[in-house]
Order: structure tokens, then C-alpha cells, then sequence
């Protein structure tokens, strides 16, 4: 083990706050337990958090205030990073999950990324972004991207962002992103964020569902280049174009959108069209009445919800 983490461990282990309650992954995520089965520990310092998400093996880790990192910093698998309290916060930089599993990422505050705050790709799977805020990343707020797989986006807060949620990075990723890309985005609240609520290539099922889109500017959710996004029980208001599919969007070709059980609110027309695979036959879930969304959303997601 890292000598560095060693000194956080022994520090930590006997003084350090009781871990969160455990969580429970859900959706395409289904069976992401992270940390469990490893040690404990709290970081505070850019040092202590680049250690803890770079050693091999299960560990929980758990954020204490202000950490400031830059770029894309790397998470090995088997990680819970868990911010503590209502305001641990990671600022000017993001996590990056190259070839990486089984890892969750809660209750943290994302602020002034440089580049991506969330990057998973390189055939990473099992990967739970649940109950953060994301405010003002260079680039994305979460990426997935090359061949990533079995993800699940669940109730976080995407605050004025611009560019929130890509899903497949290019038109020319088909070899790598056919058959893979299959993630669950649920009870997020895009609140006044300007696209990407997700913008999808090659994904088949993206399952969008329950979320509270409000006053996103450019458009709220495309399907293209053959993706397959399942949208329902979804509140839209103030969203002039909420869904683009069959017309492709950009340069990007065609994608499919089934659309079912959503409000549309002083918005636009949603563009569906195609038929796409169930949900229902990988995993089962609940929804919730589109119409309670608002205030079941604007209340639960985010950093200092759990």
C-alpha cells in the first residue's frame, strides 16, 4: 500500500466519522457496490483524495470540504467517494474512469471543472453518479464515452450548466460504442442547463426518466446516429425543444425516441419516432407520476440530499 495512504488510514480509521449508510445502486448500475469490503478513509488535502482514488483495491472514501485537483484525475475500481455533509466540494478539476469498474461517486459538489467533471469511458462499466451538483464545468458535467457501459446518472442537480450529459463522443464510434452505452438517467433536475439532458450516438436503451427539466435553452434530449432513448414519465417546462430524434441534430445522423407519460409545460413539441429495447428487460424499476416530479426533484436532487 502507498505509504501516503497508510498515514491517512492510521490517522483516520480511529477518529474519522461513522461512513454513510450504505446506498444501493439501481438501473443499468444494478449491482455496483463500490468500496465495500475495503477500509474507511477521510481526505482533505488534494494529496490524501489522489491517493485514496489511485489505490488498487476496494475502498470508501470520504470527502471533507474544499479539494481543489486539476484536469482528469484517474479512479481505479472498487471505489465509493462519498462527500461528507452538505458542502464537500471538488473544484477545478473532474474524475476520469479509463477501463474502470464498479465504482460510486455521491453527494459531492462539482464546481469549475477545466475540462470534464465526470469523464467515464474506455469500456468502463458499473458506474453509480448519484445525488451530486455540477456548476460550471469547462466542457461536460458527465461523459460517456468509448465502449462504457451499465451506468446509471440519478438524482443530481445540473445547475446552469451548458453542456451536461454526452453519451457516445463522436459520429465515427461505432465500432466501439454499438452494443454498449446502455445507461439509466433518472430524477436529475437540468436546471436551466442548455443541452445534453443527454445527447445520445449509438446508446440503445438509454432510459431517461422522471427528470425535471426546466428552462434549458438550446434543447433538452437528441437521439442520434441510431441511438435508442426510452423517454418517460419526464416534466418539461419552459424547454422550447425538449426531444430530437428522427431528424438527426447537428451533423449527426437519425436516432430512435419512444416517448411515453411526459408533461410538456409552456415547451415545444418532443420529436419521437422508431421503437427501442425495453428497459423492463434488464432490470425493473418504479415510476413515479410525471406530475409529482417537480417537487419530488427540485426537493431530493443534489449534493446535501442523502
Amino acid at each position: 500500500m502507498h505509504a501516503a495512504l497508510t498515514l491517512i488510514m492510521t490517522a483516520t480509521l480511529a477518529a474519522a466519522p461513522a461512513p454513510l449508510a450504505a446506498a444501493v445502486a439501481d438501473g443499468f448500475a444494478t449491482g455496483t457496490t463500490g468500496g465495500v469490503g475495503g477500509a474507511t478513509v477521510t481526505v482533505d488535502t488534494t494529496d490524501e483524495l489522489l491517493t485514496a482514488i489511485d489505490t488498487v483495491g476496494p475502498l470508501n472514501i470520504q470527502v471533507s470540504g474544499t479539494i481543489a485537483i486539476t484536469s482528469k484525475q484517474g479512479v481505479r475500481p472498487n471505489k465509493t467517494i462519498t462527500g461528507l455533509g452538505s458542502t464537500a466540494t471538488i473544484t477545478g478539476g473532474g474524475f476520469d474512469f479509463y477501463k474502470s469498474s464498479n465504482v460510486i461517486v455521491r453527494n459531492l459538489t462539482f464546481t469549475d471543472a477545466e475540462d470534464d467533471a465526470v469523464n467515464v469511458g474506455q469500456q468502463s462499466h458499473h458506474i453509480w453518479i448519484d445525488h451530486n451538483t455540477f456548476v460550471r464545468p469547462v466542457d461536460g458535467s458527465v461523459d460517456i464515452v468509448r465502449g462504457a457501459d451499465y451506468i446509471t446518472v440519478s438524482w443530481n442537480h445540473f445547475a446552469g450548466t451548458d453542456k451536461s450529459m454526452l453519451i457516445g463522443h463522436s459520429d465515427g464510434a461505432a465500432s466501439t460504442d454499438v452494443g454498449h452505452l446502455r445507461v439509466s438517467i433518472h430524477h436529475n433536475w437540468f436546471d436551466g442547463s442548455r443541452q445534453r439532458h443527454p445527447r445520445v450516438r449509438f446508446g440503445d436503451p438509454v432510459h431517461v426518466y422522471n427528470n425535471y427539466f426546466t428552462n434549458n435553452a438550446l434543447y433538452g434530449v437528441a437521439s442520434t446516429m441510431n441511438g435508442g432513448i426510452l423517454l418517460e414519465g419526464n416534466y418539461f417546462a419552459g424547454v422550447p425543444y425538449p426531444c430530437f430524434s428522427t431528424s438527426g441534430y447537428a451533423d449527426s445522423a437519425p436516432g430512435r425516441l419512444v416517448q411515453r407519460n411526459n408533461i410538456f409545460t409552456a415547451s415545444g413539441a418532443c420529436e419521437a419516432g422508431g421503437t427501442v429495447t425495453e428497459p423492463s428487460t434488464y432490470y425493473g424499476y418504479t415510476l413515479d407520476p410525471a406530475a409529482s416530479v417537480p417537487s419530488l426533484v427540485s426537493a431530493g436532487a443534489g449534493a446535501g440530499r442523502i
